[in-house]
């Protein structure tokens, strides 16, 4: 919390300080194209480079200049606590409001996340400082207002403004250090101390402005700082002011702070002063995208790459040493007395692919990770190349909603795929399970929650014309495509197998306790969990403690290596699998990598008992609905992975042998 209220010592370890911060270097650019991406994209640098390269700005993100004296709106959004997990509206306080609140929601995903973006009545212009202590508005609170702002004040609520479709931010330096600063989006209600509650009823808003009177006329808005102060002004009748009173603000250690236990008249005022800063647009997110432990991600990363490369190592043995002394031994000619004595592998050939139990349910498992996997990768391809720019507010979800409909083609096409490898026959019933089973579970939890929040009174309630726009997405256009995905896997000639499978079952002799299922899944779950875990805590931090989250160039190196570990893994216990005369592989290797979603879980259960403080029982069953949500997406994605990277290693294996 800051510390805005004078002889008061903060709770933590951080101060607001004012100032300019120095821009940090390598930050990803957030305002458009023209600046470089995540982690340098190759491409778009040597692009860059060439000559007569020119920049271009993406729709809605187009810097606006304000000329001299022009009006500059101040917008408020919702007020946001990682305490309760439930935002709601502004004006839910009473704070003062303009002759007329207009809404400005512009898209899907602010809708989703609970955006409640209005117009307030600041008066700020470009380049004019204001007199100090200007007043907004003077409101008398009644009991019912002392306790909201007490409950908001106790459950941490952070205030969001927005100035040029930039957010508010407070400033600190970390105890005991001169250079290191950092953000926080927003500022508090107010701080409590030894039960009292105080509110922050005053704000300083520095605005910073930067112009290029060669390249372009007027002045572009670049930072937006807040520093919020709880104090009692003094006033005196003004005749010329809107408000009647005029009020004077001092800053320093005698200065009283409000109690609104104390104080029934409460006097909203502001300061604004603008400074010249000389960073420019396109950089001007630098300082909100500043994430302490860029160090922990490069360590994250080696880590990642060890497992895979040690597994990479576990797989070329199996395949350049192993499976070649096997299907050598297995190519050469034998009697019929060596022959019966042969084990291994090569015994299950007329079993390996055996129709499994439940296949219906598998394909379709395998056929939705797939759709997953595709709108992970278009995703994190288009904000590696900044289009989804933290200025677009709900781009991210609004994006990934729908690019998952549009993947249902590839969803159809797989499920009819591996269902034609099994030879059945019973496609429309399975092209329906894939369009409604987990689309259906989603949606289910989905709405369940939202009943949750709408009961809590909370603005992060979906409107029900929202949930009508998302049913219309599911059966008007993914369904229709998934049944196009579908017809055209199922009108495909079927996936030649290379072995024919017999009629009668092998017996599987008794397996040793380390080769069977729950064993085997439980250890190859741990492997592609370890790859993604350090990544997951930033992830969840910017969930759950509203955060940016904008290292996509990370988080695509990490997907990556989470498919390729996923891969591996799957193969080296088929194989071994395999080799105890088991063909039973299909579901174990969907289950071996898909296995990893459970310790992604028990992370979450992990994260909320040491880094969150949420105590309601409507927060609490929204967190572990939305993580058991995310759990079993995640558990899609790599149990798919599994499945085919196993289905092409046993497919050529089994090609590379000659079988009577």
């Amino acid at each position: 919390k800051p510390p805005s209220i004078p002889n008061i010592a903060p709770k933590s370890a951080a101060r607001p300080v004012s100032g300019a911060a120095p821009a940090m270097v390598g930050a990803p650019r957030a305002g458009g194209p023209c600046g470089r991406c995540p982690h340098h994209v190759p491409l778009l640098v040597v692009l860059a480079a060439l000559p007569g390269a020119r920049c271009l700005y993406l729709p809605g993100v187009a810097p606006i200049e304000y000329p001299e004296g022009g009006r500059v709106e101040l917008k408020v959004n919702k007020l946001v606590s990682s305490k309760t997990q439930l935002p709601y509206g502004y004006y839910t306080l009473p704070y003062c409001q303009p002759p007329q609140i207009q809404d400005s929601v512009e898209n899907l995903g602010e809708l989703l996340v609970g955006d409640m973006i209005e117009n307030s009545a600041y008066e700020i212009r470009m380049l004019q400082n204001t007199s100090a202590c200007k007043v907004l508005c003077k409101k008398t609170l009644t009991d019912a207002d002392r306790q909201k702002f007490k409950s908001m004040i106790e459950d941490e609520y952070i205030v969001n403004w927005l100035v040029d479709n930039l957010p508010a931010a407070t400033r600190y330096r970390r105890q005991g250090t001169e250079e290191s600063q950092t953000y926080m989006t927003g500022f508090p209600v107010g701080v409590e101390r030894d039960g009292k509650y105080f509110l922050h009823n005053h704000v300083n808003l520095v605005l910073k402005y930067h112009s290029s009177p060669y390249n372009y006329e007027g002045y572009r808005i670049v930072g937006f700082e807040v520093e919020p102060r709880s104090m009692v002004q003094a006033v005196r009748p003004d005749q010329f002011d809107p408000s009647g009173v005029a009020a004077i603000c001092t800053d320093d250690a005698t200065t009283p702070v409000l109690d609104i236990d104390v104080h029934s008249d409460v006097i909203f005022s502001y300061d604004v002063r603008w400074t010249e800063s000389a960073q420019r647009w396109a950089s001007r997110w630098d300082n909100y995208l500043k994430m302490s432990g860029g160090q922990i991600h490069w360590f994250s990363i080696l880590n990642s790459l060890m497992i895979m490369m040690f597994l990479s190592g576990m797989v070329a043995i199996i395949l350049l040493r192993t499976l070649y002394r096997d299907i050598t031994k297995y190519n050469e000619l034998a009697s019929a007395e060596e022959a019966a004595e042969d084990t291994g592998w090569k015994l299950v050939h007329g079993d390996v692919f055996r129709r499994p139990r439940h296949s219906k349910l598998l394909a379709v498992s395998v056929g939705s990770g797939v759709q997953i996997i595709g709108m992970s990768v278009v995703t994190l391809v288009f904000a590696l190349c900044g289009i989804l720019s933290p200025a677009h507010r709900g781009a991210l979800l609004q994006s990934m909603m729908l690019l998952f409909t549009f993947m249902g083609v590839f969803a159809g096409y797989t499920t009819a795929r591996f269902y034609q490898i099994w030879g059945a026959g019973d496609w429309k019933t399975t092209t329906l399970l894939l369009a409604f089973l987990y689309p259906g579970i989603f949606f289910s939890m989905f709405f369940v929650l939202n009943l949750f929040i709408w009961g809590a009174k909370s603005s992060g309630a979906v409107p029900f014309p929202t949930m009508f726009a998302l049913l219309v997405l599911w059966f008007g256009i993914s369904v229709p495509l998934v049944f196009l995905g579908a017809a055209c896997g199922f009108k495909t000639a079927p996936i030649e197998l290379p072995v024919r499978t017999n009629q009668i079952a092998r017996q599987i002799p008794t397996q040793s306790w380390f080769i069977r299922p729950v064993f085997t899944c439980l250890v190859g779950g741990i492997l592609p969990f370890g790859a993604i875990f350090t990544e997951l805590f930033f992830i969840m931090s910017s969930i759950w403690q509203h955060q940016f989250y904008y290292l996509f160039g990370f988080l695509a190196l990490v997907l990556v290596i989470v498919v390729v570990t996923c891969a591996e893994i799957s193969i080296a216990l088929t194989y071994f699998q395999l080799v105890s005369e088991d063909y039973r592989w299909w579901w174990r290797s969907f289950l071996s990598s898909g296995t990893s979603a459970l310790y992604v879980f028990l992370y979450a259960v992990l994260y909320f008992n040491s880094r969150l403080n949420i105590e309601k029982t409507v927060s609490i069953i929204l967190y572990f609905g939305y993580m058991g949500m995310l759990t079993l997406v995640f558990f899609l994605l790599t149990g798919s992975v599994g499945t085919i990277a196993s289905f092409l290693f046993v497919k050529t294996i089994y090609g590379s042998i000659k079988i009577d």
